[in-house]
């Protein structure tokens, strides 16, 4: 028999200052990221907004130590899930492969490729599937597939999404109760739910069936908790000229605070991983506009992290999916090549100074100057090369 492997995937973050440029470059280079009428302005797009945005990136990441922890946690849930994968008999070969930073997907492939792995489970560590997350990575990997004919010995399955696994929702709902019961009245206080937000276009458009597994996710967390409280689901980290997601963080917090709203337990539900979106933008941020509101005690949910309860899901999940019928990248949702993401009919106008996601109104004034200096002849890009 021959190796078993699992491929974690996740978005992956800059481990010091100097990495977040090029971080940011990798990921405004992906066209699921901004997707432009001619690819060929993508890469000097993506120069543009990521010199224009790193010094406030920089900043956000000098707030939480200078640099993303995601990879360390991650490694830490590798190693975890291989130990408890151990426990329950099979000796499994963890693998990371982070979308825009180090260790990139290609660097997990040519380890897995080196170990001789003929069985591979690919667990992306996003609860629930977007277009833009787990799908990116998975058209990734389906290029890759389809360049290297030697991965086609690889028996490969894809776990697609996971955000109802029961496991999952328990160890979500212990993490809730235990904030729940630092305050007084635990069953007083408001479950804030706050996921990363997408365009409306992805939904609407492109089919993405996010929206609908977070509202899902969320509920089931509920029943899971098994408590009174009253709770809320709001989308964070809106940018750019579109639409998102609704209600946004930001006036949810105010609406509740306006509604006398005094103890909230805001809940992470995006992410099973401390990064800038929880350490950054739900701590500092977002703690202070609900403080300036009037909410008068903001605590949060940690991340799971090696929560063992969610590393023994992780590894029942791994187990079944080795059993069942193989899942390829075409069964995964696909972005229709002539989906709109940018820009929308409806332009609107927001910012957060979430370091994760492009700044649209940056963005914008990035292309006009690509596009003025591809119609002169000369500037800035083409000095250094890019064009």
């Amino acid at each position: 028999m021959g190796k078993f492997g699992v491929l974690l995937l996740n978005l992956g973050g800059p481990e010091q200052p100097e990495d977040v440029r090029p971080f940011l470059f990798n990921l405004f280079s992906d066209p699921e990221i901004i997707r432009l009428p001619f690819p060929w302005l993508q890469r000097p797009l993506a120069w543009m907004i990521s010199s224009l945005r790193s010094k406030k990136s920089q900043e956000n990441y000098r707030q939480i130590g200078g640099g993303s922890p995601l990879r360390r946690i991650t490694e830490e849930q590798a190693q975890a899930l291989r130990v408890k994968l151990k426990e329950k008999g099979e000796d499994v070969s963890i693998y990371v492969g982070m979308r825009y930073w180090h260790p990139f997907t290609e660097e997990a492939i040519a380890r897995i490729k080196r170990d001789n792995v003929s069985k591979l489970v690919i667990l992306p560590l996003y609860p629930q599937f977007s277009i833009s997350t787990s799908g990116s990575s998975f058209r990734l990997l389906e290029r890759l597939w389809k360049e290297d004919p030697s991965l086609h010995t690889i028996d490969y399955t894809v776990i697609p999404s996971w955000f109802d696994r029961p496991g999952y929702l328990q160890a979500m709902a212990d993490l809730i109760a235990n904030e729940l019961d630092r305050f007084p009245n635990p069953d007083h206080v408001h479950v804030f739910f706050s996921a990363h937000g997408v365009p409306v276009s992805y939904v609407e458009e492109a089919g993405d069936p996010y929206q609908r597994e977070i509202e899902e996710c969320t509920r089931l967390i509920m029943r899971s908790l098994n408590r009174p409280n009253n709770y809320t689901l709001a989308y964070q980290s809106r940018v750019g000229p579109v639409e998102w997601l609704q209600p946004y963080t930001e006036d949810a917090l105010q609406e509740l605070a306006s509604q006398d709203v005094k103890n909230l337990v805001v809940v992470p539900i995006s992410f099973v991983s401390e990064h800038i979106e929880t350490l950054q933008e739900i701590d500092i941020e977002y703690r202070e506009l609900a403080e300036e509101a009037g909410i008068e005690n903001f605590q949060r949910v940690p991340a799971l992290n090696t929560h063992p309860i969610f590393i023994e899901d992780l590894a029942n999940m791994v187990l079944e999916a080795a059993q069942k019928p193989a899942v390829t990248f075409a069964d995964t949702a696909q972005m229709p090549a002539k989906t709109k993401l940018y820009p929308q009919e409806r332009w609107e106008w927001g910012l957060t100074t979430s370091a994760e996601v492009w700044n649209g109104r940056l963005a914008m004034l990035g292309l006009l100057a690509v596009l003025v200096e591809i119609l002169v002849g000369r500037g800035p890009l083409h000095a250094i090369g890019l064009m």
